[in-house]
């Protein structure tokens, strides 16, 4: 089985989702709203709405005539923690790298000073 954030990642892959999810976050759209941009079926817009209901992302009701698609912005915080997670380990590597650098900089700076009581 896969988990929610495999899910949430490939359906965000889709550059047309992604601009989907962009435009849910000015707010609640119908199916027809989402669809006016592009050039494709009602239907192929449904199907990724339903890649992205399935992921979590939106969710639809009923509202009379209108079925809304909703932007569920708490997945986001799904996605932050596991980047932020990365991000730090990262982070603290970089900083480690710095710190050899550093040592090896002051180490050759220290190498080629002139002694006292030597010609350069």
């Amino acid at each position: 089985m896969t988990d929610q954030l495999t899910r949430v990642f490939a359906a965000l892959a889709d550059p047309t989702r992604r601009d989907m999810v962009a435009r849910l976050t000015d707010g609640d759209a119908t199916v027809g709203d989402l669809a006016a941009p592009y050039a494709v079926s009602i239907q192929a817009v449904s199907k990724h709405l339903k890649v992205l209901e399935e992921a979590g992302l939106v969710t639809r009701s009923r509202d009379a005539q209108r079925r809304p698609v909703h932007l569920e912005a708490e997945v986001f915080d799904l996605m932050t923690k596991w980047i932020e997670r990365y991000r730090k380990r990262a982070e603290e590597r970089y900083q480690r790298l710095d710190a050899v650098l550093a040592e090896m900089n002051d180490h050759t700076t220290e190498t080629e000073l002139p002694q006292e009581g030597t010609a350069s």
